[in-house]
């Protein structure tokens, strides 16, 4: 049997179909039901789940679906039957049945999965559950948004090298290798080599994995993530802030008018909050005052954690921004303020109810002498960026840029307990397996 031209509808298109229409499915045995002369198989395809009815009328057909366990890949053919009983009010009655590949008994027992270090175990088999599977279709429609975003505001999408050469973020969080003869480091950011690229296109962005190497056992932390990233020539850091925040209301929008399904089934019938009002924006000294008077031991000039974030994002039931940290907390190449040299050019975008940052970004230095200074300032050796001083000889213009980790979007909208919960196979400090 050639399977690749025997199916002629999915689980989504018999849900709209007529009384008696024929029909073939390719697809997998989600769960199974015996009732003496009947057998009820939930199958899974690519578009989600339908009910079949087997009878014993049809003794192949019944006899096959008796002896196969879940998970068994089959072919079904039969007719739609129009049921208000039926999930969807529609259901298939087998005739025909073949089996593609059949399964070995399941594994995964409800005393296997309460412990959730075994679910990540045997995630090569648990994505397969309905939960999963429509938490990574809400990854994937975020990834999705946030192209067809840049693709309307005139972004140019380009991609950046997984191997660098010197930090971006912090030399404490490099992944370190050997690259042949020489040691190299997997990215953090890909952010340096879109800075080169928009003295071409102007405004770029990317979507491809960093790596961190933070031995943090917090909920929002990943070893490896997917990392949006753009950089725009001639904006600033109001500006930057702008297009973070058209983003994210645009993912949001996107999922809702495509996703719907997925995100009625998480959220329990319901959708996404759309936000029509600007997002608040409050300096760090702001959220230092905010933290104090809630009881914590913070001082101007540190940077804050997952329990500062955790306790200030509290305070919002919309995401906002912190603006201006000082420039001991942030990275090298962000601006200072010209009224205050003392803090930044910079901002995170937190999530509201306790999430945290999902975003950061600022403006960038984009003359070389002060790029040069500030390099020296945070002890580290020029020679080890003489391409990405270099890009300020040439033309640079004021530019800004932000970064963007899908994982935590998706922890957020979907208010999952943990940011491994956002992927497919998560890597933590703890985790290397599957």
């Amino acid at each position: 049997m050639k399977w690749s031209s025997y199916r002629n509808a999915y689980s989504r298109d018999v849900l709209s179909m007529e009384d008696g229409k024929p029909v073939k499915l390719l697809g997998w045995i989600a769960s199974k039901r015996v009732h003496k002369d009947k057998i009820f198989i939930s199958l899974r395809d690519r578009f989600g789940y339908v009910q079949l009815v087997v009878s014993s009328h049809y003794e192949d057909a019944f006899d096959k679906a008796k002896r196969l366990n879940i998970e068994s890949a089959i072919a079904a053919e039969g007719f739609v039957k129009v049921d208000d009983r039926a999930p969807g009010g529609r259901e298939v009655h087998i005739t025909k049945l073949y089996v593609v590949s059949e399964a070995d008994v399941w594994p995964l027992t409800k005393e296997v999965l309460k412990n959730p270090d075994t679910m990540f175990d045997y995630r090569h088999l648990t994505m397969r559950g309905p939960r999963s599977r429509a938490i990574l279709l809400i990854r994937e429609g975020v990834v999705l948004g946030a192209i067809d975003y840049f693709t309307r505001e005139g972004y140019v999408y380009i991609t950046a090298p997984t191997f660098i050469t010197a930090a971006v973020e912090g030399g404490a969080t490099l992944f370190k290798l050997k690259y042949f003869d020489r040691d190299a480091y997997l990215t953090q950011s890909s952010q340096f080599y879109e800075e080169a690229a928009i003295c071409v296109f102007e405004k770029v962005f990317v979507v491809q994995p960093s790596f961190r190497a933070e031995k943090s056992r917090t909920r929002k932390h990943l070893t490896e993530f997917l990392h949006i990233e753009a950089e725009a020539a001639f904006l600033d850091h109001e500006d930057i802030m702008d297009v973070e925040e058209g983003l994210v209301k645009h993912i949001i929008t996107y999922l809702n008018e495509n996703y719907e399904r997925e995100l009625k089934t998480l959220l329990k019938g319901s959708l996404l909050q759309e936000y029509e009002e600007r997002f608040p924006r409050i300096t760090y000294d702001e959220a230092i005052s905010i933290l104090q008077n809630n009881g914590v031991d913070i001082e101007w000039g540190e940077d804050f954690g997952a329990d500062e974030e955790r306790i200030l994002s509290n305070q919002f039931e919309t995401p906002f921004f912190v603006t201006h940290f000082p420039v001991s907390t942030r990275s090298f190449y962000h601006m200072n303020d010209p009224s205050n040299p003392n803090v930044t050019l910079s901002s995170d975008l937190m999530a509201p109810q306790g999430y945290g940052e999902i975003t950061s970004g600022g403006q960038r230095i984009h003359k070389y002498d002060e790029l040069m200074e500030k390099i020296k300032s945070f002890g580290l050796d020029p020679a080890d960026y003489g391409w990405y001083l270099e890009l300020r000889k040439y033309g640079m213009p004021p530019h800004s840029g932000f970064g963007l980790g899908v994982e935590r979007v998706v922890r957020w909208l979907l208010h999952l307990p943990h940011v491994r919960d956002a992927t497919l196979f998560p890597r933590t400090p703890s985790r290397l397996y599957p």
